[in-house]
């Protein structure tokens, strides 16, 4: 018992002595002093330092080998920048800090860095987002936060999407709002976004100075609001704009980060005077590491500061963090490289002329912490960590909208991918289409007064201000008229133009109050061109414009809503001529040729098929020559008296009688109406002509014509101008030669004015030169220009558009024709017939094939069957010759109309020729000489009467008979 109880009091002591030595790990450990400049009574301060504590806090505790541990020396910045500044002096006087982490604000981090700067002191800001500290150059300044420069092209992204084209930045006039316009207007500007104005609120604004402010927004047509503000300005104009009405229905608004950010430690009040707004925020994965932190960071906040019970961690809270560990890290690194600690005093004591910030001297370990913290990587709360050029990569944005206690994540938007609907869809394709895209890029939302429908992004201003037209003084009353009424002081504004717009208002989905300014001089006449008077500062311009490339530089154009184009317009008189050949005039040369060509052709044909078997084509040349041109041309008149036998004549006959039918049908129509229409044609049909012979034309005074005219050639002193549909008249009455002028070049609607007015003294001839019509002018980017295009397609395709073109473009009863340009030639051309003649071509051609193979066939006995040493082809085709040139008894004409003897002597000779073949062997050869010295001849020797020609036939068939033997003679 006793020897236990002494084991006991032995362990009792030792372990005493090992609590009470001095732990020599510990011993050893460097400490690193670090600064921390801090707006200790706001909010963010707060969090930021908490998160500070526990990252050191976490970090040595899974490091607890390392050498270093950082002291903290915390400074409260009091929201002032001199204080700020004060305080970082001190801060590396005193304590001889190598680093410092803060300010709050880029006002103070703007001082603070330049310090650092000097001292080599490293200046860690996890909530400096200002663009302008990137300006200052400076290598020791880490920004461990998003570049508010970084979300301005998802800023301009979003507003794309909708089909936006005008956004109004409201934001706080330091160096936090200041510092991000120019990015910001830039990016809306390559989006061809509009910023008409900047609204900018001082930070020592009070309730009455935005109100005021907000109601001038009001009496701009714009609804689409960027706000780039911090919590607490912004919180309240967000409740002044609730209270005046800007968060109705119609209103679009867009908060930067800056508010996106730190939107959970706003009150439930603010948060509902923020319904329906969009905001681009900071992206943090939402892992397990994170979940865990925000649970021990709110038991830990609320131990530190208990009445704080609705604060709630942000990302600027978990940047804090990060550069905590960063910072840690760096330092560890930094030491290990064997660098003394402390400042070197650059100056000479010995001087006082030196400020106290002079006397801070320079860190010495300064560049080794700055290369250490530059390359320091991992994992942190807010992402992966890694610094280029001092500041985080660009990351990933959530597109936010506020709705109910909170907000609603309804999209992303990333450097590569833009706007998505969610982050899974970034493997999908590279690059979204964002040009009013935004029901396939982002989710469901709601929008300022509870509405779900896309606002449009821009509305009449609600002061009661009137839209200004401006008019033209125009010469061409029929589509824009100026009257001033003397005895009411009022201005009347009438015509065509003014019709449509008034049509294309009553189309649009809202009202339009507008009132027409008249563009003319105290004494009623014109100011000057159409050029001239889109470039003035009008709200729109309504007249007849024509839509140019030139033009458009400086305003924007709606659709047409009328066709153009620049044409020639010149006097017309009668060319036809009714002399004695006045009938050739209404087929041309090449048809009459035709004709005349196909009338013999057609002839022939019919001999060759009715030769053999019709009597009527029988007998001497002459006669036969005159028989079948007689039958060809009476067809004309439907006046022959032959009959023609075979079927194939026939058919040909059908289908010349049709052809000469339609010819005759349209030669008598065209005919008539040369000898009783009065035939009109321009005095000029080319342009070339005019520019040629140096001959004058004329346009409108002030029209863009004018270049066109000098493009082709033309030159100074040939161009005449007019102001007025009767002078143009005067000086196309006049001609070149007697001071006027011989063509008028205009835009086609004037030009159908003229027609309609002159319609049977002038017409219209090419060439058209296109245009793209006349449309609406409105400022360049107007909002305007979309809805009033839409409605005028609307008005175009309505019978409304058709009764305003009556009412002023209506043509007087006397104009024979809608449209006045002209043909060269009212003659027939072998282009509207040659259809027909070939029909009639092939079914001749058919036929005399037909013919042809049957008449070989018939007797091929006669001439195929002949020795091949005593024939030749020239002697074959005498025999098939001679062959035709006889009668073919076997014709029902023949046999029907000749005497007993012919017919049995025809009949006997046809017989006799089928028989004799194989006979009179040894007259072979002179048999054949004879045959073919008979047909020399007597080719083509007629007789007159049918007996003698039966006779003539008869011994002609004797001799071929003879030669028909001759193979019969060669095989016996």
């Amino acid at each position: 018992m006793m020897k236990g109880m002494k084991h006991i009091i032995i362990v009792i002591v030792i372990m005493g002595l090992m609590l009470l030595w001095p732990c020599p790990s510990s011993a050893e450990k460097t400490v690193i002093n670090v600064g921390v400049v801090l707006d200790l009574s706001e909010t963010v301060g707060k969090i930021g330092l908490s998160c500070i504590n526990m990252s050191l806090s976490d970090f040595y505790d899974s490091h607890p080998h390392y050498n270093t541990r950082m002291l903290l020396h915390v400074r409260d910045s009091q929201t002032d920048v001199v204080t700020a500044a004060s305080a970082a002096v001190e801060l590396m006087k005193k304590e001889k800090v190598e680093a410092i982490m803060g300010p709050v604000t880029s006002m103070q981090a703007s001082f603070v860095v330049n310090l650092g700067d000097k001292a080599h002191v490293p200046i860690i800001s996890f909530t400096a987002t200002s663009p302008s500290l990137t300006s200052l150059g400076s290598s020791y300044f880490f920004r461990i936060a998003q570049n508010d420069s970084t979300q301005v092209h998802a800023i301009s992204d979003i507003i794309q999407s909708f089909g936006w084209r005008q956004a109004v930045p409201i934001y706080i006039d330091n160096d936090y709002g200041r510092a991000i316009i120019p990015f910001l207007t830039n990016s809306l500007q390559q989006a061809n976004i509009r910023v008409p104005y900047l609204a900018v609120i001082p930070p020592s604004a009070t309730t009455d100075h935005i109100e005021e402010q907000l109601y001038m927004l009001m009496t701009m047509e714009t609804r689409v609001f960027v706000v780039h503000m911090v919590g607490n300005p912004g919180s309240t104009l967000f409740a002044i704009a609730d209270r005046i009405g800007m968060m109705k229905q119609g209103y679009v608004w867009i908060v930067t980060n800056g508010m996106a950010n730190t939107l959970a430690s706003l009150d439930f009040s603010d948060i509902q005077a923020m319904q329906g707004v969009l905001g681009v925020k900071t992206y943090v994965p939402k892992t397990k590491r994170v979940v865990d932190f925000q649970a021990r960071w709110k038991r830990r906040f609320l131990q530190d500061n208990p009445a704080m019970v609705d604060a709630s961690i942000n990302v600027f809270g978990l940047w804090a963090y990060d550069a905590s560990t960063a910072l840690a890290s760096a330092v560890e690194r930094a030491n290990n490289n064997n660098s003394k600690p402390g400042f070197q005093n650059t100056t000479n004591n010995a001087s006082s002329n030196f400020s106290e910030i002079d006397n801070v001297g320079v860190s010495e370990r300064g560049e080794e912490l700055r290369d250490a913290l530059s390359d320091t990587r991992f994992s942190g709360l807010a992402g992966q960590f890694g610094l280029v050029n001092g500041e985080l990569e660009a990351a990933t944005f959530q597109i936010i909208n506020v709705n109910g206690n909170g907000e609603k994540v309804i999209g992303f938007w990333t450097p590569q991918k833009r706007l998505t609907r969610n982050l899974s869809s970034l493997i999908k394709s590279s690059t979204t289409d964002l040009n009013n895209n935004h029901d396939n890029v982002l989710g469901a939302m709601i929008w300022p007064g509870d509405s779900y429908s896309v606002p449009k992004g821009w509305e009449i201003p609600t002061n009661g201000k009137k839209l200004r037209i401006g008019v033209p003084v125009s010469s061409r009353p029929q589509f824009v008229k100026v009257e001033n009424d003397g005895e009411t002081n009022t201005t009347k504004v009438t015509g065509f133009s003014i019709d449509v717009f008034e049509a294309v208002v009553q189309a649009l989905p809202y009202a339009l109050p507008y009132q027409f300014i008249p563009f003319a001089k105290p004494n009623g006449e014109s100011a000057g061109t159409y050029d001239d008077l889109i470039m003035q500062v009008f709200d729109a311009v309504v007249a007849d414009t024509t839509i140019i490339a030139n033009r458009s530089k400086y305003v924007d154009f709606t659709l047409p809503y009328t066709e153009s184009g620049v044409s020639m317009v010149v006097p017309v008189k009668d060319k036809s001529k009714k002399g004695a050949w006045v009938f050739l005039k209404p087929l041309t040369w090449d048809l009459w040729m035709t004709t005349g060509c196909s009338f013999v052709f057609f002839g022939f044909v019919v001999w060759v098929l009715e030769h053999r078997i019709n009597k009527d084509f029988r007998g001497p040349p002459s006669h036969q020559i005159g028989t079948s041109l007689w039958f060809s041309f009476s067809t004309m008149v439907f006046a022959h008296r032959e009959k023609v036998v075979s079927n194939t004549a026939r058919f040909v006959v059908i289908i010349w009688v049709f052809v000469v039918l339609i010819l005759t049908q349209s030669y008598t129509a065209n005919l008539s109406s040369l000898l009783t229409v009065e035939q009109l044609r321009p005095t000029v049909t080319n342009v070339n002509d005019l520019i040629k012979y140096r001959t004058r034309v004329g346009y409108h005074t002030g029209s863009f014509v004018r270049g066109i005219l000098l493009n082709l050639g033309f030159k100074d002193f040939q161009l005449i101008t007019y102001n007025s549909t009767a002078q143009c008249d005067d000086l196309l009455s006049r001609g070149s030669q007697n001071g006027g002028i011989a063509a008028a070049f205009d835009e086609i609607p004037y030009i159908r004015i003229l027609l309609g007015t002159y319609c049977s003294k002038y017409t219209m001839v090419d060439p058209t030169f296109k245009t793209d019509g006349f449309g609406f002018v409105f400022p360049k980017s107007s909002p305007l220009v979309g809805d009033v295009s839409r409605a005028i397609l609307k008005v175009t395709e309505d019978p409304r558009m058709k009764e305003i073109e009556s009412a002023w473009f209506e043509k007087r009863s006397s104009c024979q024709q809608e449209d006045a340009s002209v043909s060269s030639s009212n003659s027939l051309g072998l282009d509207s017939f040659w259809g027909l003649f070939l029909i009639a071509a092939l079914a001749s051609i058919s036929a005399l094939l037909i013919f042809a193979v049957t008449f070989l066939y018939d007797h091929r006995h006669q001439w195929w069957f002949i020795n091949n040493d005593y024939s030749t082809w020239k002697t074959r085709i005498r025999i098939l010759l001679r062959i035709f040139d006889q009668r073919d008894p076997r014709s029902q004409r023949f046999r029907s109309g000749g005497t007993d003897s012919v017919k049995e002597e025809d009949r006997h000779n046809y017989d006799q020729n089928s028989s004799t073949i194989g006979r009179h062997h040894h007259h072979l050869h002179d048999h054949s000489l004879d045959a073919a010295s008979t047909y020399t001849e007597s080719s083509f020797s007629f007789q007159g009467s049918p007996c003698e020609d039966s006779n003539s036939d008869h011994n002609n068939n004797v001799e071929q008979n003879n030669l028909r033997s001759q193979p019969s003679q060669q095989e016996n």
